[in-house]
């Protein structure tokens, strides 16, 4: 019995290692995606064309950033992509019967691709640094895999099955590597997160200023663990998270303007109540409760309804 339970003890280790290898790995493959620097001349070009394309605070930058949509509409978009790609494909292996049928999927998710990639490319345009070279690889490998799939469509068409075939399965594992690197963009670095969802705002009053301090200028203040804005509106005032839903800049450095505060960064336009009036923005602000006492600005979270 006591050899066992050592020998169990010895695999539960050797098994506890090997994820943390595996996850070290992982994480070193995206560091060094990170860290080509030679891609930056290029990633400029790009940047400056896409932003020129697609300038800030128009309507075509709130469709492709999903202002609209509540949040970013360029994972949804990629469902449709790889879901009509691997829906084909399955048909591929399964026999010759879903010939006609993988031709029409395949065709869909080249179509899908053009919307998919001008969201991508939208959003990426905000990017800096590291995950700005990781979405450049991340885009590369994407129009990689959609040429291998007009590719393999064209070979379809010719009745070249079997390279046609072979075009899609490159395709395939090209898109997954991509896929990989855009999931490490959004849930290891945070694009297109919601920056303050996990923003702890003050269940109680809580000071966060003078009131004499407030004059025309938005004014950062702190409740607690959280950064906190305050605007002066006619005789009102008003108190959001200072940390800007869309990427995190402070909102305190923006522009107050007929009611509504922008920020300095992506142009993000938000009302005094929190809600978004213009993207790139696509969650709300989260806007507190605000009382002046005793010469004091306080602030807490509104009650839950």
């Amino acid at each position: 019995m006591a050899v066992g339970s050592k020998l169990r003890d010895v695999v539960h280790a050797l098994d506890g290692r090997v994820h943390v290898a595996r996850a070290a790995g992982r994480e070193g493959i995206a560091e060094r995606i990170e860290g080509l620097t030679f891609l930056d001349p290029v990633a400029n070009l790009l940047q400056r064309g896409v932003r020129k394309a697609i300038p800030q605070e128009t309507t075509a930058k709130d469709v492709l950033s999903g202002t609209w949509l509540g949040h970013p509409v360029h994972p949804p978009l990629t469902d449709v992509v790889v879901g009509t790609w691997t829906s084909a494909w399955l048909l591929d292996a399964t026999g010759q019967r879903g010939r006609a049928a993988s031709k029409v999927l395949l065709g869909a998710g080249i179509a899908a691709a053009l919307p998919t990639a001008a969201s991508g490319l939208s959003d990426w345009a905000e990017l800096r640094g590291g995950t700005r070279r990781a979405g450049i690889v991340h885009a590369l490998g994407n129009t990689t895999a959609l040429t291998l799939q007009i590719f393999s469509l064209r070979a379809r068409l010719r009745g070249e099955r079997w390279k046609g075939v072979g075009l899609s399965t490159l395709a395939m594992t090209v898109a997954g590597g991509s896929a990989w690197l855009g999931g490490h963009l959004s849930f290891g670095r945070g694009v297109g997160v919601d920056q303050t969802a996990f923003e702890e705002l003050p269940e109680s009053w809580t000071a966060v200023a003078d009131a004499s301090q407030l004059g025309e200028q938005p004014l950062r203040g702190t409740a607690g663990e959280a950064g906190v804005v305050l605007v002066r509106s006619g005789a009102e005032i008003h108190a959001l998270a200072d940390r800007c839903s869309h990427r995190g800049c402070s909102l305190a450095e923006g522009t107050v303007r007929a009611g509504t505060i922008i920020c300095k960064c992506h142009g993000s336009t938000f009302a005094l109540d929190g809600s978004v009036l213009r993207g790139p923005a696509t969650a709300p602000q989260p806007a507190l409760e605000v009382r002046v006492r005793e010469g004091k600005v306080e602030v807490r979270r509104p009650a839950s309804p």
